[in-house]
């Protein structure tokens, strides 16, 4: 329902949106700096990412193993003893082929009913497979009344409505129509909106979460854990769903909550991820070779300033003694004088 007319083409974002996915921008292309400077430095980061998103995603559905479990379950080869281990397992299987196939991870129906016989740990009957009966989603109040809180589609309408999804959303990307994290947020979305499995819906939502967030470039999810994130603010989570989602059969419903809860989750993680990567980068020489580095990704003309924003905890100082020497060496020129000059490499 997201995708059908113009309506996002069309949509004005406001002012603090905007902000973000600018923000989000420039600590994409931070990341970058810190892969190509220093991977290795990386790998516990993504160890420890692993196993908290296997952790989290679970929890939010009250699937909870032992601690000392964790890591043997989710990075080892221990066999899983009961059910909630099994779904551990599984969801570390699905983030595994995320993680390490994801350019090769097309946006179809088929890679939601594989995600989804994945994340179930493939045992239970109906592991990758569309839902067969209803399944609303039920409010349970304290007085122990219960009111249906929203009505997905009748699994009737599921086969078209996942084809009518993926093909709506690789339209809007390969089209250029829609802002690509605007336009992953809406196919997340529609996707809950649509539940189309039994269980494990949210599980679901959140893998392909990670995979569209990889396809668009924004990598932060290798590192920090987007579940751990969105288990911490659960309140906030279903809150912005609910908004989001009145309204979505008549496809009169407004995004924008849902979105501005993902820019926010991803800012996040990438915030997280340059303290933490900036917290283990070896200290020798190592501001020196990310100017360096900068300067050689960076588009001419450029300013001072530029560098700056891709160079976090990089002094002014420290970036003009690189240039200058990058400028007596002839490898860069600059053009003009004074605070605003732009410079270009030759």
């Amino acid at each position: 329902m997201s995708f059908r007319g113009t309506r996002l083409q069309e949509m004005r974002l406001p002012l603090s949106v905007v902000w973000l996915l600018e923000t989000l921008a420039e600590s994409k292309g931070r990341q970058q700096l810190y892969e190509k400077q220093s991977p290795r430095m990386l790998d516990s980061l993504r160890e420890m990412s692993l196993i908290e998103s296997a952790e989290s995603s679970n929890r939010i559905e009250g699937v909870t193993v032992e601690k000392k479990r964790l890591r043997p379950l989710v990075i080892g080869n221990t066999r899983p003893k009961d059910r909630s281990e099994e779904e551990i397992v599984g969801y570390g299987m699905a983030l595994n082929w995320i993680h390490s196939d994801f350019q090769k991870i097309p946006v179809i129906p088929e890679t939601c009913l594989r995600l989804h016989a994945l994340a179930q740990g493939g045992t239970s009957g109906d592991a990758g497979k569309w839902k067969i009966s209803q399944n609303d989603i039920i409010e349970l109040f304290p007085d122990g009344r219960r009111q249906v809180r929203f009505r997905p589609l009748p699994p009737e309408k599921v086969t078209e409505a996942m084809a009518e999804l993926c093909l709506a959303y690789r339209n809007a990307i390969d089209q250029l129509e829609v802002t690509p994290l605007l336009a992953s947020a809406c196919f997340v979305l529609d996707f809950l909106c649509i539940h189309p499995f039994r269980d494990g819906n949210g599980r679901l939502a959140r893998l392909l979460t990670l995979l569209l967030s990889y396809h668009h470039g924004h990598h932060v999810g290798s590192y920090i854990s987007l579940e751990r994130i969105v288990e911490q603010t659960k309140e906030d989570y279903y809150e912005a769903l609910r908004l989001s989602s009145l309204g979505w059969h008549d496809g009169r419903h407004d995004v924008l909550p849902w979105f501005t809860y993902m820019l926010s989750v991803w800012r996040r993680a990438c915030r997280e991820f340059e303290e933490r990567a900036e917290r283990q980068r070896p200290r020798r020489g190592a501001k020196t070779d990310l100017v360096e580095y900068a300067l050689e990704s960076m588009i001419s003309p450029f300013g001072i300033s530029d560098v700056e924003r891709l160079c976090p905890n990089v002094s002014r100082d420290t970036i003009r003694l690189v240039m200058n020497r990058w400028r007596d060496q002839g490898r860069l020129e600059m053009l003009g004088k004074g605070r605003d000059a732009r410079w270009r490499r030759k």
